[in-house]
């Protein structure tokens, strides 16, 4: 049933919407050829390119040979399943992973998120939503991050340099591994050092809708991102959780 209505959400969404400059290439790695035919037609109709995948044995040879731009990932496929998948590639490839799941289940939306996903759907999604929350994820990697402020530059706390026009961050002169969302979340963070934010603005800056207090992806991305920038995960220093509030990032002294 969630299949099916989301075919024909599919095929009664068939209009293009105002096409945007942040268009790219897009690998859909989806085992239901039906509904990735679907999907690439509608992106495409989109001014994107789109190249599709249905085997996940085969998927992580696909995404680091290509190397797209954006890579819509589902959970459940043959021969192996999303989460692993995005597992195996995040070492190499750095850019957006947006995973789309037909279950519900809150365990799902965190392992993937855990293994690197940037942002998820779940199934059925209307396609203006798909493409609305691809567009955001493309724009985001391709802009230098900015502060609340408005400025773009370099930022230092002791040992850890996090720099918005590279999009990169270096821990004693070492390269971290972030996906984008956690470079987005640790430059919004560390940019606000010395206030507290809460998960409502975080999560309306970040993808730019309402926080509807159930969502876990920011906590997720916290985790992950304290032991790569050297915080204690079980006593942070730098990333404080401020109870009842949100995240606070504290200025070494």
């Amino acid at each position: 049933m969630v299949e099916s209505g989301y075919k024909f959400m599919m095929q009664t969404e068939t209009q293009p919407v105002e096409q945007q400059a942040d268009s790219g290439h897009i690998l859909i790695v989806e085992d239901d050829e039906r509904l990735a035919g679907l999907t690439r037609e509608y992106l495409e109709n989109n001014g994107m390119t789109v190249t599709v995948e249905h085997d996940g044995s085969k998927a992580v040879d696909r995404i680091l040979n290509e190397n797209p731009d954006l890579v819509v990932l589902d959970l459940m496929l043959p021969g192996e399943d999303g989460v692993s998948i995005c597992r195996r590639v995040r070492g190499d490839y750095h850019r957006p992973i947006l995973m789309l799941t037909a279950r519900t289940d809150d365990l799902d939306e965190v392992l993937g998120l855990e293994m690197g996903a940037d942002d998820y759907v779940a199934k059925p999604v209307r396609p203006r939503v798909l493409l609305a929350r691809i567009r955001a994820l493309l724009r985001r990697t391709h802009a230098p991050a900015i502060d609340d402020k408005g400025d773009k530059g370099r930022l230092e706390f002791g040992d850890l340099v996090v720099d918005a026009a590279m999009r990169e961050a270096w821990l004693k002169g070492e390269n971290i591994e972030l996906t984008s969302a956690e470079f987005d979340l640790l430059w919004l963070l560390s940019s606000n050092a010395g206030r507290v934010l809460s998960r409502e603005e975080i999560f309306e800056k970040l993808r730019g809708i309402e926080y509807d207090g159930q969502d876990r992806s920011i906590d997720v991305r916290v985790s992950r991102i304290r032991p790569k920038i050297g915080d204690d995960p079980m006593h942070p220093r730098m990333i404080k959780t401020v109870r009842s509030k949100g995240y606070l990032f504290v200025r070494p002294v």
